[in-house]
């Protein structure tokens, strides 16, 4: 899915395409070799040069050798990666304080019942959140004001959506650095240095006595077990060794099990023709949480990849590929079944399993039924290269399914499942019959970067999709929020998205990407044109409406403001509401900020 991430869940310097290089200078590496994925008119696939000059040149350098794009620096030597660095990167790295922002020795956090525990908030991925545990109603809306700002440096965006247990803010960040902060205040109790992005939610759990851990993956297919008081590291396990392999789905927990959903950048580096694509399959893994020891693993397209035929380059090509699984699985505790969504295939050969919802046995790992929604969607970035080299020879439209599936019981005992797909299709599958399609309910024309991108929320009788269908030739196209009936697939209301003010500044749009969060009486909403928005669960009227293209001063010291809302969305626990803003990779603009509100502020 390069969504393009669902993909495109990158680093700044996502998709940069190299081969074997030999010049020095960077302005001529970047022109010879990288501008077939950043040029105009492809932003809604790659960042073009101006974007990735906001990074420093340090932030570039260590995204080619340690970050996303570690692959394509190994074909770059040293002198190469700081020429290509010196010539992208004219920002400056964020300069703190040590002691900036930092809690006072001694100090702990206010604690109550709620939280927000992983990327969906229960095991079902509703990402709704009942009034006990959220603290706030539609009748404080009027009232919510921001509390606090954190910033993160300028090497990084606001990438992983933040975890909320026990008083304490856990979240990732695009340079690797997993911070621990007080959900009241925002200051810092401890920082720890994973080996490379963490882009997912974390969950917390027990895993001895007395003693609880976080949880999660970072963009070289590691997962982590971290002392949730110390920050320590007590252990890490490798998932899969493909080296473009890599966790963008929060890994779901149950119990005494880590369920891993793995995925992979591989369809970038297809542009290329010497490239041998394709080899990596998106997968699940079942880790033991107290030890890290793998329980099982099973691969989305069973059959591994073979010999198929040679690209015009005479490159031996690979297949069958594919089937990322860029999402949180969806656990039904009752069946013991595990949901999870999968991604387009990268080569010719068409299989059952891609664009598809698998359910496997939380036990045993062995698929129980699968359920396609898409047939023969095969596309890799070859097929933006006007070589169109290693690109399947029938190239599908890019529209797997990058958005968590929802499993939902309505009154009465009757189960869906319910699945939002880049395609423009909501669908509702019934999970007792092996998946069989229930309704399908289309809400816009889809494409690549359009329809359902990163997730919908839903109740007991409702599901409330955002819709992207971004369109860089005109900012005003696309988004809107879509309000459907479970049990039916009916619309009960559409709320088309306000004309975006920010028109005319590269990256702005009314696409709606983020996934949608979920509170009695009231849906949240975040934009690429930087606002987050309150709906009215009744009609769809817009009720909140906070801009956070703006600086703001933070706790920590650092220099930060917000850009497009996207890839994450809103957490609500405690009577707080914490929000990302300045995801980029798909195109948006730029920022580096996490923004906590409270009623009045206080």
């Amino acid at each position: 899915m390069v969504r393009m991430l669902p993909r495109l869940a990158l680093s700044f310097l996502s998709f940069f395409c190299a081969g074997a290089l030999s010049a020095q200078d960077g302005a001529a590496i970047y022109q010879k070799h990288c501008n077939v994925c950043h040029r105009a008119g492809n932003e809604n696939r790659a960042p073009l040069a101006e974007s990735l000059a906001k990074m420093s040149p340090q932030a570039i350098r260590a995204s080619l050798e340690t970050g996303s794009m570690a692959t394509q620096g190994l074909a770059l030597t040293e002198a190469e990666r700081i020429a290509v660095a010196g010539y992208l990167g004219k920002g400056t790295a964020a300069r703190v304080e040590t002691a900036a922002g930092v809690c006072a020795p001694g100090s702990a956090p206010r604690t109550d019942s709620s939280f927000w525990n992983g990327g969906g908030v229960d095991a079902i991925n509703s990402r709704f959140q009942p009034a006990k545990m959220a603290g706030l109603t539609a009748a404080d809306l009027s009232r919510l004001k921001l509390k606090w700002a954190f910033g993160f440096p300028s090497s990084s965006v606001a990438i992983a959506q933040p975890t909320l247990v026990a008083g304490k803010l856990y979240f990732g960040s695009n340079d690797g650095t997993v911070y621990a902060v007080d959900a009241r205040t925002g200051c810092t109790y401890w920082t720890f240095k994973a080996q490379t992005t963490v882009r997912a939610a974390i969950s917390v759990g027990a895993i001895r006595a007395g003693r609880y851990a976080l949880l999660f993956g970072d963009t070289q297919a590691n997962v982590y077990a971290v002392d949730s008081a110390a920050g320590s590291l007590i252990w890490k396990t490798k998932v899969e060794e493909h080296p473009i392999a890599r966790i963008t789905g929060a890994p779901k927990l149950h119990g005494n099990r880590l369920y891993v959903p793995v995925s992979s950048i591989e369809e970038v580096p297809v542009s290329n023709p010497s490239y041998a694509c394709c080899t990596f399959r998106g997968s699940v893994v079942a880790l033991d949480a107290e030890s890290g020891e793998r329980i099982w693993k099973t691969y989305a397209i069973p059959d591994p990849p073979r010999p198929t035929r040679k690209n015009s380059a005479g490159t031996q090509l690979m297949g069958p590929a594919g089937a990322a699984i860029w999402s949180s699985p969806a656990l039904d505790l009752d069946k013991r079944l595990l949901y999870a969504a999968t991604g387009n295939g990268y080569s010719d050969q068409s299989v059952p399993y891609t664009d598809a919802i698998l359910a496997l046995d939380m036990d045993t790992g062995s698929l129980k039924w699968s359920r396609q929604l898409t047939e023969d969607d095969n596309w890799n970035f070859s097929c933006i290269n006007p070589n169109r080299a290693s690109c399947p020879e029938k190239a599908g439209p890019d529209v797997d399914i990058g958005a968590p599936p929802i499993l939902r019981t309505l009154d009465g005992g009757r189960r869906l499942l319910l699945v939002g797909q880049k395609s423009g299709v909501v669908h509702a599958l019934d999970p007792d019959a092996q998946g069989k399609i229930v309704w399908q309910t289309r809400i816009g024309h889809g494409g690549a970067l359009g329809g359902i991108q990163w997730g919908m929320a839903a109740d007991r009788e409702t599901v409330y999709a955002p819709l992207s269908d971004i369109n860089r030739a005109d900012p005003a196209a696309g988004g809107g929020l879509f309000a459907l009936r479970i049990a039916t697939g009916e619309k009960v209301w559409h709320t088309p998205p306000p004309k975006p003010a920010c028109a005319g500044k590269r990256g702005c749009s009314a696409a709606q990407m983020a996934p949608a969060t979920l509170i009695d009486g009231v849906v949240f909403s975040g934009s690429m044109d930087g606002h987050l928005r309150a709906y009215s669960t009744a009609d769809g009227a817009i009720v909140w409406d906070f801009d956070t293209l703006q600086e703001f001063p933070t706790v920590n010291g650092v220099k930060a403001g917000g850009g497009s809302l996207n890839a994450t969305g809103p957490v609500i626990a405690g009577g707080m509401l914490y929000v990302n803003s300045g995801y980029s990779s798909l195109g948006g603009m730029a920022g580096n900020v996490l923004l906590a509100f409270s009623v009045d502020g206080k």
